[in-house]
């Protein structure tokens, strides 16, 4: 079994609303899945990315890959915020 770090996608039509989940990779975007361990909202200004930190650590000690598009987030949030 293969595990991933990916966005599981919630709430309503035209309001996206994503749960970080650890699944099988087998298994469906919206489907079963582990364990949720953060979640993601586009709609906010700037969009809100927060993930448990030490769960994040186990499951890629563990060998979960995370998606492209969740590596993405996660990288572009532990940047620090250039001050203008």
């Amino acid at each position: 079994m293969s595990v991933v770090l990916r966005l599981a996608r919630a709430g309503a039509k035209k309001m996206p609303y994503f749960h970080i989940v650890a699944a099988d990779s087998r298994s469906p975007r919206d489907g079963k899945f582990i364990e949720a361990i953060g979640a993601y909202d586009p709609n906010l200004e700037p969009p809100k990315f927060e993930v448990n930190e030490e769960r994040w650590a186990h499951w890629v000690k563990v060998g979960a890959q995370p998606s492209e598009t969740v590596a993405g987030l996660k990288k572009k949030s532990s940047k620090p915020v250039a001050k203008a």
